[in-house]
């Protein structure tokens, strides 16, 4: 399309010439915000340049948006959890301040680990997500997975010589969330390749791990006790570390709902 620019264009050619320059440009925001924006405009007796920053800015903001979808789809989340949606008064032990100052993503910035500790049920999984995507929100790069899954994607890939590759993907992201580490026992060779991804991750970018097993007990997964204190060490060097407790809120409002139900 050549574009014809002529003075004193009719409303509908104008409109069309809007619409046709929306699509070359691939403008999809102007072009459905435009009518709008520029009755507004009109109403408000806006100036050209109020009008332009306006249908430019709501393009940006779009833009961004879209963006931000695209990076919480690549992280890989099981579903969807908001911070907004965690009941802190459910669960006394995780620290409502803490956990906002954490969602400014500042250690992700840093490259700094973090840390979830406590039973099912107490909130982990939720707070992992959540502050994932918070990151994701904020332009990092994500990736959630469960520590099984990572293990046996790496046993595969070291199987197929696909390793080197595989540890430098899992290593390019900003913040790797590792869901469940702690509740299955690795062996030896799957433990010693995880250690590879922290180690080629360390004091570059963020991990972020929920366990159900204190520190101390960490020997049940990793069962190799030098390995066991290298991977701890790489975990909680320079950490963020929150215990979420060991009282199940889950379980709490399953029993308090079927108790409700009784009732009726």
């Amino acid at each position: 399309m050549s574009a014809q620019r002529h003075r004193g264009l009719s409303e509908q050619a104008a409109d069309t010439a809007i619409d046709q320059a929306c699509r070359m440009l691939r403008r999809p925001t102007s072009r459905g915000q435009f009518p709008d924006l520029a009755d507004a405009a009109s109403r408000e007796q806006m100036s050209y340049k109020g009008f332009l920053a306006e249908l430019l800015l709501a393009e940006c903001d779009d833009r961004a948006r879209r963006r931000s979808e695209r990076r919480i789809k690549a992280a890989a989340f099981p579903r969807e959890k908001s911070l907004r949606a965690f009941d802190f008064d459910a669960n006394p032990n995780v620290d409502a301040a803490t956990i906002n100052t954490l969602a400014t993503c500042e250690w992700v910035r840093k490259g700094q680990p973090f840390c979830l500790i406590g039973d099912s049920g107490t909130g982990k999984s939720h707070l992992l997500i959540a502050l994932g995507t918070e990151a994701a929100m904020k332009g990092y790069r994500v990736r959630y997975t469960l520590a099984t899954k990572l293990v046996n994607e790496l046993v595969e890939a070291a199987d197929e010589r696909l390793l080197t590759k595989t540890i430098a993907r899992y290593g390019r992201v900003d913040l790797l969330c590792i869901d469940e580490l702690g509740y299955m026992e690795l062996d030896r060779r799957g433990a010693e390749l995880l250690f590879q991804v922290l180690t080629e991750r360390e004091e570059k970018n963020s991990v972020a791990i929920a366990s159900n097993e204190s520190f101390g007990g960490w020997t049940k997964t990793f069962t190799d006790p030098r390995l066991c204190t290298a991977i701890v060490d790489r975990l909680t060097f320079d950490a963020a570390i929150i215990e979420t407790g060991t009282d199940s809120y889950r379980l709490a409002q399953t029993k308090a709902r079927a108790e409700q139900a009784a009732t009726l």
